[in-house]
């Protein structure tokens, strides 16, 4: 599928991020429990509840393809390797700022092909923000009732560094890296707004030393390097996905000037 090709996908996608955001919001407004999965991550009402209108409308769109969501059952290494094309989904991206109601939750949609994110959206419930990009045809940003504008992420000038952290999970590590840096700012956000800050040029840089899954992190991908930026390895190599048994990523960097050597500002761990 080419670009344009995908491009055709955005509006009805954009409109699945948005009733599934709109399950999230009438949950968030009434109330809600919370439970514990298997690896200890909470859960609650609205990630299934979005999963559900995602899965389900994603596979009457495409249904050749496939389709991988954080909230559904795991699927074997033997039978994803088979997949050059599949949509890759959070749900409800930040489940623990949706459960401390400070609105830093997303709903994430990505489609890989060859082991590559071409396609994402990331919509924001709270605000009804919505950030997406396809490959080859930028990344964009839409506010509620405007016409969408086109985003990019800037230069570093090697001076005070914007640097996005997680809420919820920043690490030792983290610190560490901070150390390297003469002046800087720490903006602390919860889930994949990190990386959209980047691509819009709020934030220069956004480190994850710490645990993350593919969902994670495959549509902010696609948004990030459309406006001009990178995500990758700390060894500066881009993040690709379904490639092994594990879904995790290995730690990563985002970034929005790519001609600068970020690589040495990583703490050896």
């Amino acid at each position: 599928m080419n670009a344009k090709n995908n491009a055709d996908l955005l509006e009805p996608v954009k409109s699945i991020a948005q009733q599934a955001g709109q399950a999230i919001m009438d949950i968030y407004r009434d109330g809600f429990t919370v439970e514990e999965k298997t690896d200890y991550s909470p859960v609650t009402e609205a990630d299934i509840a979005a999963d559900k209108i995602i899965v389900d409308q994603l596979t009457a769109l495409t249904p050749e393809w496939p389709v991988l969501s954080e909230e559904g059952e795991s699927i074997a290494f033997e039978e994803r390797r088979q997949w050059q094309r599949y949509w890759l989904v959070d749900p409800l991206d930040g489940t623990r700022e949706f459960i401390r109601r400070n609105g830093e939750f997303t709903v994430n949609i990505a489609l890989i092909e060859n082991n590559i994110s071409v396609f994402g959206i990331i919509y924001v419930p709270v605000s009804g923000v919505c950030y997406y990009a396809t490959a080859g045809g930028g990344a964009f940003k839409e506010e509620p009732g405007a016409i969408a504008e086109a985003i990019n992420s800037r230069p570093w000038d090697g001076r005070k560094i914007t640097i996005a952290g997680s809420r919820s999970h920043l690490s030792e590590i983290f610190h560490e890296l901070l150390k390297n840096f003469q002046d800087h700012h720490v903006i602390r956000l919860g889930s994949s707004l990190k990386s959209c800050y980047v691509a819009e040029g709020a934030a220069d840089l956004y480190a994850r030393l710490g645990p993350t899954s593919e969902w994670d992190t495959a549509a902010a991908q696609c948004i990030v390097e459309e406006a001009g930026g990178k995500m990758t390895d700390t060894f500066l190599k881009p993040l690709r996905y379904n490639t092994k048994e594990s879904l995790l990523n290995p730690h990563f960097l985002v970034f929005g000037d790519e001609g600068h050597d970020w690589e040495c500002y990583v703490p050896q761990s």
